[in-house]
């Protein structure tokens, strides 16, 4: 077989990839699976980078701020879904998170950090509740722990990226290209 250059590979890999990165409930309860749950998945891999990215892109305050502001109310969708509430198109929503904020990162237009984190702030509470809505009577507290370091990590990535991104290039071209190759690949995951 022929080796097809990486960046060739890698489209065709996320567009055959099912978006849904969700174990089956049998599966959850530690903090091992909690942890390699966000891990697991391009939606989430992708929604999480694209939030280390944005808050790169945003600079200042908002470096902390925006990754904050998603843990936060992932927290909160997390627990609405062990309560029972009931949230129509969490999977769509997951997708199209990392379209939206690979996009305020690829046009790279000023846009005040209190919009930025409502932005994530709302596609959060769907990650969380995805997340809590899989809990099926095992150890929540594990598992929360588990994905919300993982979720962390995920935005530290993104943001690593980003800094590294604005070095290479001393300014915004690198990072708006990884803020695109975000979309992109939320476009894809869409699409398959």
């Amino acid at each position: 077989m022929k080796k097809m250059p990486l960046l060739i590979l890698a489209p065709v890999l996320m567009a055959s990839t099912p978006a849904f990165a969700h174990v089956g409930p049998g599966d959850h309860g530690s903090f091992a699976s909690g942890f390699l749950h966000p891990l697991s998945g391009p939606d989430h891999v992708l929604a999480m980078v694209a939030v280390g990215l944005a808050a790169v892109m945003l600079g200042s305050r908002a470096r902390l701020a925006i990754p904050a502001a998603f843990v936060s109310v992932m927290i909160l969708g997390f627990v609405a879904a062990l309560a029972g509430m009931h949230l129509p198109f969490v999977e769509p929503i997951i997708l199209a998170s990392a379209v939206v904020i690979g996009l305020l990162v690829a046009v790279a237009r000023p846009a005040s950090p209190t919009l930025v984190a409502a932005i994530v702030g709302g596609f959060a509470f769907f990650h969380g509740h995805a997340h809590g809505a899989e809990m099926a009577g095992a150890n929540a507290l594990s598992f929360g722990v588990g994905f919300v370091l993982a979720t962390a990590f995920l935005h530290a990535v993104g943001m690593g990226m980003g800094i590294a991104a604005g070095r290479l290039t001393q300014g915004t071209t690198a990072l708006r290209i990884a803020g695109g190759a975000t979309a992109l690949g939320g476009v894809l995951l869409l699409a398959s």
